[in-house]
């Protein structure tokens, strides 16, 4: 579904990502780790498109995506939670869920059910703002926005970031789900060692913006992971 060859990203002079590949395929959840600072949110913009790189290939279902615009990729199939979540605050939940409409056509502009199956706590909060919301419900209202674009490739940049434990369990089981249905790729960006090695089927270890470890998750050497991305 997705095959990142080789980039390369630079911001002025100081380069983020030197030689980066990876790749998603569907019905997988494929993880990226690494400590603060190592590039995983410059990979990040460099797939979905909101920072252009300096060299190498991106391709997304056989095509070359490298150049397009973030929009032209959303249409594609690729929706991205970033990090932080940037809902909107004074937009309604449900306001924030038919944003996820943009890049569709209107036969499909409709928020299915199975998103409040997942997360059950936006159904009864459709007329509260989004800033009225705690972290943990923007996070699921932010996961929810991306579904209704009823992506090929789910791009998640640091989902358990400064949310309770309750709701990482909620969000842990709607990736499995999502997973387990096999219509979609999903990236996963964590530093939440345990979450990761329990959802991924491969990963890939960031450090100073290069590959140093990759591999299955049968491949996975905890102790080493552990201990790459300790801080």
């Amino acid at each position: 579904m997705l095959k990142v060859e080789n980039i390369d990203l630079s911001y002025g002079a100081a380069q983020a990502l030197r030689s980066v590949s990876l790749m998603a395929q569907a019905g997988q959840v494929s993880c990226v780790l690494g400590r603060n600072g190592v590039g995983k949110t410059s990979l990040m913009r460099a797939i979905t498109g909101h920072q252009p790189i300096a060299n190498g290939r991106i391709e997304f279902a056989g095509k070359d995506i490298s150049r397009m615009a973030p929009y032209e990729r959303a249409r594609l199939g690729i929706a991205f939670v970033p990090q932080g979540r940037e809902i909107f605050p004074l937009l309604t939940v449900k306001e924030n869920l038919e944003t996820g409409f943009a890049p569709l056509p209107r036969r499909d502009r409709y928020v299915s059910d199975e998103i409040f199956d997942l997360f059950p706590v936006l159904a009864s909060m459709m007329h509260r703002r989004g800033g009225d919301l705690s972290g943990g419900q923007q996070q699921q209202l932010a996961i929810g926005r991306a579904l209704v674009m009823r992506p090929k490739l789910l791009v998640l940049d640091e989902p358990t970031e400064g949310i309770q434990p309750s709701i990482i369990k909620d969000i842990g089981r709607a990736i499995d789900y999502l997973r387990r249905k096999g219509e979609m790729a999903i990236l996963l960006v964590e530093q939440y060692f345990d979450f990761a090695r329990e959802l991924a089927d491969s990963f890939v270890l960031l450090e100073r913006g290069e590959v140093v470890m990759a591999g299955g998750k049968a491949e996975l050497a905890d102790d080493a992971v552990r201990k790459r991305i300790a801080i």
